[in-house]
């Protein structure tokens, strides 16, 4: 029995690590817990070869069709800016496509981005980000936000979800139930959105309503909303937001994957053992831990623990870790991308540069036609 709740309890975390290369340590924890996949950052980043290397050695140490994630959304999040070229953000190429009247820049900036993923090894990157632009958390999201509107947000991210598919890479739509409202860095405390039941419902929530079936995963955040039944627990762990709306009231039933699990807006509300049991009560698929070792192995006894000590928890963990498994066999049934050879990649590469010169263009086109006058 607890070789089956450990190897369950291992396949529903996606871990990080510390740097380009594997550590022994890492080789250790890794063989013990058996993760779903892996989450690469910039520190973790240095080429396609060494990525590509890396992801291999990694994975064969995971669960089978384990995830290859990285954040590739354009503009602040772009994991692979420095390995391969930067690409502009959700903002501007939501913005441009108005203006221009090109629905198609939403589909390239996806495919675009697929491309670029693949080329390292990936399989999902972490976009599209689905939280409307705000004037509240304009300081915090920045050029993420696609738009302000509803219809803009869902515009924008029906044809990137379209492009990372056309690629066969798998996205996922955040920070639900939306980030819009909030006014503070979920990174180092929980905000809290002061947004009403109504509001949200028929502006956050649009998109996830709208593209319920486009979406393979759906990240939820840490911050709390106090004007809804969801009171002051973070979504992260509130079975309100993930079980009676996300999956009662909307319908979704794809993948449900946790915003990294070692931000303050989490950790400052509850310990890590405490956070992993209930996420997963809550309604949580796959627990995403970027960093700590220490943390990571925290959750994955905390979880084979509780399962121990419950019969409901040990049910309902190994019904998840079933489930989950079916899911990454589905979206994950391909071999690894191909590589690219030195004039394909550099293809690529000058592919992006000109996408961003057509985005930039169509941004000053705009800027000029405000300015002038009436």
């Amino acid at each position: 029995m607890t070789a089956n709740l450990r190897q369950a309890a291992g396949s529903l975390l996606i871990v990080g690590l510390a740097g380009t290369e594997l550590t022994n340590l890492e080789r250790a924890w890794l063989k013990l817990v058996r993760p779903a996949g892996v989450i690469l950052f910039r520190r973790n980043i240095a080429d396609a070869a060494q990525t590509r290397a890396l992801l291999d050695e990694v994975t064969a140490l995971c669960a089978p069709n384990a995830f290859r994630c990285v954040d590739v959304e354009g503009g602040t999040v772009d994991r692979l800016r420095d390995a391969l070229a930067a690409m502009p953000s959700a903002q501007s190429v939501a913005l441009a496509a108005r203006q221009k009247g090109k629905t198609g820049l939403a589909v390239e900036h996806g495919a675009l981005i697929a491309r670029g993923v693949k080329a390292f090894g990936f399989n999902t990157t972490l976009a599209p980000v689905l939280d409307l632009a705000l004037p509240a958390s304009a300081g915090v999201m920045g050029t993420r936000a696609p738009a302000q509107t509803a219809e803009d947000v869902v515009e924008y991210a029906r044809g990137f979800l379209a492009g990372l598919a056309a690629q066969g890479v798998v996205g996922c739509g955040k920070h639900f139930p939306g980030l819009g409202g909030g006014m503070r860095d979920s990174h180092l405390e929980t905000p809290e959105i002061r947004r009403s039941l109504h509001d949200l419902w028929r502006e956050d929530l649009a998109p996830y309503r709208t593209l319920r079936d486009e979406l393979p995963m759906v990240m939820v955040n840490h911050a709390a909303y106090p004007g809804t039944p969801g009171k002051d627990r973070p979504a992260s762990v509130s079975p309100y937001w993930m079980t009676a709306v996300l999956r009662k009231r909307i319908g979704y039933r794809g993948i449900i994957f946790s915003d990294d699990m070692e931000m303050g807006g989490i950790l400052k509300f509850l310990p890590m053992e405490d956070a992993a049991i209930a996420a997963i009560r809550a309604g949580m698929d796959m627990l995403e831990i970027c960093h700590s070792p220490e943390l990571i192995l925290r959750a994955d006894e905390a979880l084979i623990t509780e399962g121990e000590r419950s019969a409901s928890f040990r049910k309902l963990l190994l019904a998840r870790a079933a489930q989950t498994t079916r899911q990454r066999a589905r979206l994950f049934a391909n071999s690894v991308p191909a590589r690219l050879n030195v004039r394909q990649f550099e293809a690529l590469r000058a592919r992006i540069l000109r996408f961003n010169e057509i985005v930039t263009q169509a941004q000053t086109s705009a800027t000029n036609k405000e300015t002038q006058p009436a």
